[in-house]
């Protein structure tokens, strides 16, 4: 009889999935991808000047990986200064900023940049399904950007190269991490998965808080993944205890204790130790500069 309620409960919980994403599902015939790859979907970390080469160190000794070169340039439509780098990690690429100069509205706000195939049509597809186009596209030292807020509040660049680049293929894909409040989070994944091409994948309306750091409570999780990689859309009242809420991107790693080590050892501290969820233990860091990310890895 056991058994036979596991399946029961397996195949409701299946119909409410199902239900869930043909909600948000648009005629596959009509959606536009502009996606290229999870590869090139870049977390965006705005860090002090003086903690830019201790935060990118710190990355490359966690994870691994490679960097580009390192340079200062112009990447905003107003005059600004600002030193960038990218970090090619196996698990997630950043997009690391230090500014020199004070930094222009509303950059620092997008938490994660996405590289579409043309730009003018990616807007135009944002915009077509409900996102504001805050930066209209403008030319940066090697393409061009907008950037783009979602129903919901979430702000992401998009951007497109005038050479296309060739990064490798990630052995883990991230999980870019949105906020969102009940009464927006339908909006904001009806608008994104139709934008993206992309489907739900979960939709839990009693998930443990103890991943938002309020356990003993729940509250409604969204994952969806697409072209551009996954993200992990919480809706909540705003009442997050420190850090949650900050993390902008989620890595998997392969054994959580021994990153934890590695970051400590980086110079990263941890904010929130390891619990246990579903099929996953994780923790979230602090690396030098403040960049707060989670960590996770399949629970043995």
């Amino acid at each position: 009889m056991r058994h036979l309620r596991h399946a029961g409960a397996s195949c409701v919980a299946a119909v409410t999935l199902f239900v869930a994403a043909a909600a948000y599902a648009e005629d596959p015939g009509k959606a536009a991808t502009f996606a290229v790859g999870a590869q090139y979907t870049t977390t965006h970390v705005y860090v002090a000047s003086e903690a830019f080469d201790a935060f990118v160190g710190s990355l490359v000794n966690v994870f691994g990986g490679a960097t580009s070169p390192r340079g200062v340039f112009t990447v905003t439509p107003t005059a600004s200064k600002t030193i960038s780098q990218l970090v090619l990690t196996p698990v997630g690429t950043l997009s690391v900023f230090g500014f020199l100069t004070p930094i222009p509205y509303p950059f620092g706000i997008e938490q994660t940049g996405y590289l579409v195939t043309d730009l003018d049509a990616a807007v135009r597809s944002a915009a077509a399904h409900g996102a504001d186009i805050v930066v209209a596209p403008f030319d940066d030292p090697i393409g061009r950007d907008a950037i783009v807020v979602w129903p919901g509040g979430v702000h992401t660049q998009l951007y497109w190269h005038t050479k296309p680049t060739d990064h490798a293929p990630l052995r883990s894909i991230p999980e870019n991490r949105f906020y969102v409040s009940a009464e927006r989070i339908d909006a904001f994944v009806r608008s994104f998965v139709g934008f993206s091409g992309g489907r739900v994948v979960a939709d839990d309306a009693a998930a443990p808080g103890i991943e938002i750091g309020k356990p003993g409570e729940t509250y409604r999780h969204v994952r969806v993944t697409s072209g551009f990689g996954n993200i992990n859309v919480a809706a909540t009242d705003g009442h997050l205890p420190y850090p949650f809420g900050r993390e902008l991107t989620g890595y998997e790693v392969a054994d959580l204790s021994e990153t934890l080590a590695k970051a400590q050892n980086a110079g990263a501290k941890v904010l929130v130790s390891p619990y246990k969820s579903g099929e996953r233990r994780s923790a979230i860091l602090e690396f030098p500069g403040g960049y707060i990310a989670e960590i996770h890895a399949a629970s043995q």
